[in-house]
């Protein structure tokens, strides 16, 4: 099929970022039916959004997998992305915003800054991706747009100011003042196609004034001859036109946000249409991207044009009951063509891309090829899983892959008749081909199959997901924690491994220093040897052997993390040695060297935020201390809304929700992330090894 092709500088990458609840999936509801791609603007809790289209978010009205769907505005074209907003799904975000040149940060306007939502501006950080600011939900009971902006200042960054003012307080809202050319926006009713342009309204005409004169100055700062002018001949010497230019290359820089608010749900949308269309980046717009050949390790670079070799990153797999399996690929350069072949450089395998497909949320249109800076859906790939890389045959390049936090909460599942247990196997492979945040194993000890998620919803939605499309009964076990092992002090040890019996012997012998890496660096090799009394070829089996020995800690079998190993001598004999006895060396001092180096019990230790009444205070600060919680931070949200920020480690955190909304009549919220691993209290710790032994 034959689809509206538009120029480079015409297309728009974006995601829909926010904290859960905010208001992303309605956002893009809204966005669709603008549009015209839908015919109403489907809502959340009925379960008929476009891009929330699994069964269980439909249940639960949030949004669990990031959905594609493609729009037009303007003569652009624009890839969308709605991802998730709870923690437990952030890997979602994370490849998405690997891949999208700009993004819209949705706040919800009665909370402002919420926990999720620095979560994932930090996440937007860390990939360089521009962004708008959209504070939605201000015409609701509590909404603000000025204290929500306010919260913005405080807790994310000052760079961020209004292109818009609202008009209208909460159930008044009826459109907005656009600073840019100092008109008015609005509408009748929320369902109306129209935006009335107009004058500003006499009460808000200085408020107007000011808050451009801010914009203003921000904006010259992009440009020198600009910025004199100003200086020299005031803001009025700044055309409509050259403010848009500069606004543009101030956000394009990624350290200056354009601010609007509204409601979602409705015709205010155009607007923040406009300001994607006007200040978010074109492929054109963004870094030609960097990689490596695979065969020789050089640095190579791809522009974003289709005259160039073929560079693509897989970011996501799912599963379609339709199609079988779906590969999202974000294009970087040159063009995937449908039947053609193409080289995955991460595995080295050569493949063929069956059918390319262009989705919109859970339903496809078959289009013949993607071109650079295009993001599209490929059918027909056997091998390639998230973070492959896709290139031209004659011309390879690894991009950089994505890279996925380990998951610390963990269940054992037992299929529940021998049928299951077939269909079981399956089921787990191919979710943990989608998500590269859930992990599935089997315990040697027990012989159990534990699977591994980022929290309690994440492995409640895995199971269900289980039952539902791949027919699977199964009992579950109770959430475990995963522990992790450190140590404190240092140690020096020499591992030997010698065997004479006969024939030829086995013969290694190493001197390797332990001590404590910084947290989340993991493990650490050096290689200290001087000259030749460890040969080249033994170290990396020495290596091999100390790694593979952390997999299991020496105080209750836990994966040993954030450890440097140092090998700085050892011996070797000429015919003896061998790399298997290297091997078994390294292995012998990691044992010994870890014993001595003061072993330590970690666990993960959540950041907790609950937004409670001003009455339940107390019971939840309370609960949250019985829980070894410490309290961070105390702060008002609004007249009788208070925010609570708390670490608490992750094993006392299970039920917690539950337990919250009783103390509070249902009426408080909190969402947790993982913060980072801490050692665990010497009395606790031995009730965990106790525990971990008597299994």
């Amino acid at each position: 099929m034959a689809e509206k092709h538009v120029p480079l500088e015409d297309l728009r990458n974006i995601g829909i970022i926010a904290h859960i609840d905010a208001g992303k999936t309605t956002t893009t509801e809204a966005i669709l039916y603008r549009t015209g791609l839908s015919h109403k603007i489907g809502l959340v809790h009925e379960g008929e959004t476009t891009t929330d289209w699994m069964e269980q978010e439909r249940e639960r009205g949030i949004t669990i997998t990031s959905a594609a769907v493609t729009a037009f505005w303007r003569n652009h074209k624009i890839n969308l992305i709605d991802t998730p907003g709870h923690i437990d799904f952030t890997a979602e975000v994370e490849r998405s915003l690997r891949v999208l040149d700009g993004a819209v940060t949705v706040f919800d306007g009665k909370m402002g800054v919420e926990a999720q939502s620095e979560t994932v501006w930090r996440q937007a950080n860390k990939y360089n991706v521009p962004r708008i600011c959209f504070i939605n939900k201000i015409n609701q009971t509590g909404g603000d747009f000025y204290k929500s902006l306010d919260s913005i200042h405080r807790r994310l960054t000052k760079n961020a100011l209004p292109i818009h003012l609202p008009i209208g307080f909460e159930k008044e809202i009826n459109g907005i003042i656009d600073l840019v050319d100092m008109k008015s926006y609005t509408y009748a009713d929320y369902s109306d196609h129209q935006l009335v342009q107009g004058e500003i309204p006499a009460d808000m005409l200085e408020k107007a004034k000011h808050a451009r004169s801010l914009l203003v100055e921000a904006a010259v700062e992009a440009d020198d001859a600009l910025f004199e002018r100003f200086l020299e001949k005031g803001e009025e010497s700044i055309s409509i036109d050259e403010l848009k230019v500069a606004l543009r290359k101030r956000v394009l820089a990624g350290d200056f946000y354009l601010v609007t608010g509204g409601d979602g749900r409705g015709v205010i949308v155009e607007k923040v249409l406009d300001l994607v269309v006007d200040y978010l980046p074109s492929p054109l717009d963004v870094d030609a991207i960097w990689g490596q050949n695979p065969k020789t390790g050089d640095e190579i670079q791809r522009k974003p044009s289709e005259s160039e070799p073929l560079a693509g990153l897989a970011f996501k797999i799912a599963t379609d009951p339709f199609v079988g399996k779906l590969i999202f690929v974000r294009v970087y350069s040159g063009k995937m063509t449908a039947g053609s072949y193409v080289l995955n450089t991460t595995t080295g395998e050569k493949e063929r891309i069956g059918r390319i497909v262009r989705m919109h949320a859970d339903k496809r249109e078959d289009i013949d090829f993607i071109g650079a800076g295009d993001i599209a859906a490929v059918v027909g790939l056997k091998d390639t899983f998230t973070g492959a890389t896709l290139s031209d045959v004659a011309h390879p390049i690894t991009l950089e892959s994505i890279t996925f936090p380990d998951p610390p909460v963990s269940i054992a599942v037992e299929p529940k008749t021998k049928s299951d247990q077939e269909k079981m196997g399956i089921a787990l492979q191919r979710l943990a081909e989608e998500d590269p945040t859930f992990r599935v194993r089997t315990d040697e000890e027990t012989g159990q199959t534990i699977m591994s998620g980022m929290g309690e919803l994440h492995l409640d939605i895995l199971i269900d997901r289980m039952k539902r499309e791949f027919k699977v009964e199964a009992n579950i076990g109770e959430p475990q924690v995963a522990f992790r092992e450190s140590i404190k002090g240092t140690s020096d040890v020499q591992g030997k491994h010698i065997k004479q019996s006969g024939g030829r012997g086995q013969y290694g012998d190493v001197w390797i220093k332990f001590e404590a890496n910084e947290p989340g660096k993991g493990f650490e090799f050096i290689d200290a040897i001087k000259g030749g009394v460890v040969p080249q070829e033994y170290r990396k089996p020495v290596e091999a052997g100390v790694r593979e020995t952390l997999n299991s800690g020496v105080i209750a079998g836990y994966p040993v993390v954030d450890i440097k190993a140092t090998l700085y001598d050892g011996s070797y004999h000429d015919v003896d040695s061998s790399e298997l006895a290297f091997k078994l060396a390294g292995s012998l001092a990691a044992r010994e060297g870890i014993r001595q180096a003061k072993p330590i019990l970690l666990e993960p230790v959540m950041l907790v935020e609950a937004t409670t009444p001003e009455e339940f205070m107390g019971d939840v600060i309370g609960d949250l201390n019985s829980r070894r919680g410490r309290i961070e931070s105390m702060e008002d949200l609004s007249a009788n809304a208070k925010l609570i920020r708390a670490f608490v480690p992750l094993a006392n955190m299970f039920g917690y929700t539950t337990d919250l909304r009783s103390m509070s009549q249902g009426r408080a919220a909190s969402t947790m992330e993982l913060a980072q691993y801490e050692e665990v209290p010497p009395n606790v710790a031995q009730e965990i090894i106790a525990k971990r032994s008597s299994k």
